[in-house]
Parts: C-alpha cells; sequence; structure tokens
C-alpha cells in the first residue's frame, strides 16, 4: 500500500464548474495533478506556503540583513463568467488541510 500526501484547497463560491487551475503559473491536468472533490481541489503533493515572518525575521529583512527565501506556491484558478475570463489568484491552502490517502493501484 502507497499512502501519498495531499493538499486541499477550497473553490470560492462563485467559480463555475468549469475552470482550469494554475500553481506558480504552470497549467495543471485534472486527474493528473489534482482532483476535484465538492468545492475543493485536492492536489497530489504539498503546496508550499511561507507562513508569516514573526517580528525579528520581518525587521531583519526591513533593515536590509536578510531576505525570504522560502518556498511559496500560489494557486490560481481561471474561468469564464458573462462571456469574460476572470482569475482567482492567491488561493491559499486550508490550515492543517493536507490529507493523507491510498492511491488506488499503487500497492
Amino acid at each position: 500500500m502507497t499512502v501519498d500526501e495531499q493538499t486541499r484547497v477550497e473553490l470560492p463560491p462563485h467559480v463555475p464548474g468549469e475552470f482550469e487551475v494554475f500553481v506558480n503559473g504552470v497549467r495543471q491536468t485534472r486527474g493528473v495533478d489534482y482532483e476535484v472533490a465538492g468545492r475543493s481541489l485536492l492536489f497530489r503533493r504539498p503546496i508550499a506556503q511561507e507562513g508569516r515572518l514573526g517580528f525579528w525575521r520581518w525587521a531583519l529583512m526591513w533593515l536590509g540583513v536578510v531576505g525570504s527565501y522560502r518556498k511559496h506556491e500560489t494557486v490560481d484558478v481561471v474561468y469564464e463568467s458573462d462571456g469574460r475570463r476572470q482569475v482567482e489568484t492567491g488561493l491559499r491552502p486550508q490550515e492543517g488541510a493536507t490529507v493523507y490517502g491510498r492511491r488506488p493501484g499503487r500497492d
């Protein structure tokens, strides 16, 4: 049995059923990179988020002593509404939304 890590991202309520998904500007393929479960996108890998900066890290960055080089991925959804392409950008993984599950056919 193989157990894989998944990340859940909630779709905004106004996004219709037909949409395109991008992570860091790279188009994702449904069934390969992610699945749809209700109003959620389930990615087959972790989606890295930098998180909040602490006071001292923020202060050191402001002073130009250090930078922030942590991995931070953005999830964008492109859809059509009233004949126009719309973009929801910066969708965040749910807090504690990493799901561990068994992938079919991978024993």
